[in-house]
């Protein structure tokens, strides 16, 4: 019998993955509260529902890609009830540990499996199925979600078995994203400021033990100033307040991330919070004299 896979949120990553389940043959339904972003996948032949209840009655899977907790629990409180007992709630947006912990008691109480699932990855590697899974969850349901998790991406890391594990990997690594990003948006300015032509500061780390290919692919969209979305920068922005809530929450310094979130913030609410996370560079530029 094939496996049917609901699909909660169809952005930029959740049409992505919606499209690579469907071409790896699962029967794919999804909905979005914007209809217009779902219509398209039915083109990949999922099947566009009308609400949340009526993409996950029946499903084996529930895939939920949404912004933030507020979103996935009002879409959740819907679904849940209309989710067969023994289907699996596979929780992927980035909301936060303690979020993340509190949609879990709700699956429990519906008595709805639940695994937390972040993934590791952008637009392009969510089109072609290349995301990482960082999975956190019982050992007896992951032989039900890995052919999901096949579909999406290249590689799943169990983090653990307690709900939130996959989310403190995912704030980890995301730290080291927005740090990232955000120095390379640091050196390029500096560089412009120096009277120095910016891509010198790419030339010059290329290949070196301190390059990184995100540096050198972020780093041309801020020479070029040009922001195609991969990552929203209003996406980057949240992230920054939950890295800093799980710093507060675990007693770890946060100097350089609380600098950070203040930067993508800026940035944000200088209109670019729908532009690529490469436009945190026009913080550093709106301090030009």
């Amino acid at each position: 019998m094939t496996t049917t896979v609901a699909v909660l949120g169809t952005g930029i990553m959740g049409a992505g993955m919606a499209r690579n389940l469907a071409k790896a043959g699962f029967q794919v339904r999804v909905w979005n509260r914007s209809a217009d972003r779902a219509e398209p996948l039915a083109d990949a032949g999922a099947v566009v529902a009308g609400s949340p209840a009526e993409a996950v009655d029946g499903a084996d899977v529930v895939v939920t890609m949404l912004f933030d907790e507020p979103a996935t629990a009002e879409v959740m409180t819907e679904a849940l009830p209309a989710m067969r007992p023994d289907a699996v709630w596979v929780q992927s947006g980035t909301l936060g540990v303690e979020e993340t912990e509190r949609l879990a008691d709700r699956a429990a109480d519906a008595g709805v499996r639940f695994v937390d699932a972040p993934v590791m990855g952008t637009r392009q590697p969510a089109e072609e199925g290349k995301l990482t899974v960082l999975a956190a969850g019982p050992d007896g349901v992951r032989d039900a979600v890995a052919p999901v998790f096949d579909a999406i991406a290249v590689r799943t890391v169990w983090v653990g078995e307690r709900p939130g594990d996959g989310h403190r990997l995912k704030l980890v690594a995301n730290s080291w994203v927005v740090s990232v990003v955000a120095a390379t948006a640091q050196s390029i300015d500096l560089a412009s400021r120096l009277g120095l032509d910016p891509q010198m500061f790419l030339d010059t780390i290329a290949g070196g033990a301190s390059d990184c290919t995100y540096a050198q692919m972020k780093g041309r969209a801020m020479i070029a100033g040009e922001f195609p979305t991969s990552f929203p920068l209003e996406g980057a922005a949240k992230d920054t307040r939950l890295i800093l809530e799980a710093m507060g929450s675990a007693g770890a310094r946060s100097d350089i991330m609380e600098a950070l979130a203040g930067l993508y913030a800026e940035a944000a609410g200088a209109g670019h919070g729908s532009d690529d996370l490469a436009a945190v560079v026009t913080a550093f530029r709106g301090t030009r004299s």
